[in-house]
């Protein structure tokens, strides 16, 4: 069975626009990405952009892009687009990987990957377990609960996303890398956005919602993904350290 892994991205982000381009160890922040994700070897990895810059950093560097609508709503939407427009034949699954986390697991990505297709499950997503009762709390910090304890050899049904919980059993940090069957991605597309999407603003609701499960695989750690500039400074720094 065939993986095609679509990083969708755009300078324009509200909190940090441009932040695709930001370097690292002198590598754009879109371009480390794509390195992880042709090192985890899941399959063909292509960047999804409506920005000519991105395009020509990632060729630049050796990647593959393709140009995409300035119109969409969701990065979903953006893969949906660039999977048409690739012309790679008989895909499978299709893995969403944010374009702002150069410091993702490649093992974890490998996970998740297997189990889809051990489990030819419709959706998948990674979680990690949360280390602090403070960030239940934290808006910013999306959570999973489960319908099982995770484990690394599971891959439980999530019952529900929120940002807020008071709960501590089976509860977890989620993490927004998907991994969608092909038919899941075409079906989720043309659905509406739900009223529990729009209230939460999280887009994986829509799924739960029309009763197309997520299942979810454990992940060793939770990437740091940049979305203000101290969140850049401060992966930058870990990141330039290591190397």
């Amino acid at each position: 069975m065939k993986t095609l892994v679509i990083i969708p991205s755009r300078m324009s982000a509200t909190r940090l626009p441009g932040k695709p381009l930001l370097k690292i160890n002198g590598l754009s922040i879109i371009s480390h990405v794509s390195k992880k994700a042709e090192e985890a070897n899941i399959g063909d990895v292509i960047v999804a952009t409506e920005d000519q810059e991105i395009i020509d950093d990632v060729k630049g560097n050796g990647f593959n892009a393709i140009m995409t609508s300035n119109k969409h709503k969701t990065g979903t939407d953006r893969i949906h687009e660039a999977l048409k427009k690739s012309n790679i034949k008989d895909v499978d699954f299709i893995m969403n990987l944010q374009g702002d986390e150069p410091a993702i697991d490649i093992q974890d990505l490998v996970r998740l990957n297997d189990k889809m297709l051990q489990n030819s499950s419709k959706i998948g997503t990674l979680a990690s377990i949360i280390k602090e009762n403070k960030n239940l709390k934290n808006e910013n910090i999306v959570k999973v609960i489960t319908e099982n304890a995770l484990a690394e050899n599971n891959f439980p049904k999530g019952i529900s996303f929120l940002r807020m919980s008071e709960r501590i059993d089976n509860i977890y940090h989620h993490i927004g890398v998907y991994c969608y069957s092909k038919d899941s991605l075409e079906r989720f597309v043309q659905l509406s956005q739900s009223k529990n999407e729009i209230e939460n603003r999280l887009e994986q609701l829509r799924a739960l919602d029309n009763n197309i499960d997520i299942n979810v695989s454990l992940a060793k750690s939770s990437p740091v993904g940049v979305d203000t500039k101290e969140d850049y400074l401060a992966l930058k720094k870990i990141m330039e350290y290591k190397n």
